[in-house]
């Protein structure tokens, strides 16, 4: 005989059954999806010509404050503590995957500037092509073909990691970044950028 608790068990189990089966679709696909990047970015990394383009590491907001200076700090978006951490991750991600020797070069922003520091892969320099644009939107096109140029003529056998914005990403490779995330690319005989692959590392 089933009695009303009976009934309550089953019913309860039931709903946790379901839940299982709601959550599963969610969860199981990120993990495997995430193994087959970073193989993908470990072979990508040792492909000839490839570069990493990499938007800095988390700092919250968009853009920057009207009182914007390039050279302080104070009046700029800057990494959070959770960015700082994550860039640390980001370059052991890149020497753990990448056989380097790599060369840094970053955006003169505060929070792309500290990024590259963070990454702990050598010296940074400074590339003007890789500052945000995106207060001067009239300097998009410029800007795009400036690094482009950049990228045609560098003939290093190391591996150069970009550290700029999502602006900036996005007008080179049409991809879309997350905070953190390294975009691979190289670029062809015509100097079209060919998307290599993608790593988010949280």
């Amino acid at each position: 005989m089933i009695t009303r608790n009976n009934r309550l068990s089953i019913a309860a189990a039931t709903l946790a059954v379901l839940w299982a089966l709601l959550l599963a679709p969610i969860t199981a696909p990120s993990g495997k999806a995430h193994a087959a990047d970073a193989a993908q970015f470990r072979a990508a990394l040792k492909s000839a010509g490839a570069f990493v383009l990499m938007r800095h590491a988390l700092a919250p907001g968009t853009g920057d404050p009207d009182r914007f200076s390039e050279d302080d700090c104070s009046t700029q978006r800057n990494l959070s503590q959770q960015g700082r951490d994550q860039a640390v991750r980001i370059g052991e991600a890149l020497r753990a995957h990448g056989s380097g020797p790599f060369s840094v070069y970053s955006s003169a922003w505060c929070r792309c500037m500290d990024t590259a520091v963070l990454l702990d892969l050598g010296a940074v320099e400074k590339l003007p092509p890789l500052n945000s644009f995106f207060r001067q939107w009239e300097r998009e096109q410029m800007q795009t073909e400036q690094l482009i140029a950049w990228m045609a003529d560098r003939q290093s056998g190391d591996l150069p990691v970009l550290v700029t914005h999502q602006v900036n990403i996005t007008a080179v490779s049409g991809v879309y970044p997350s905070s953190g995330e390294m975009v691979v690319v190289r670029l062809d005989d015509d100097q079209k950028v060919t998307v290599l692959a993608r790593l988010e590392i949280e």
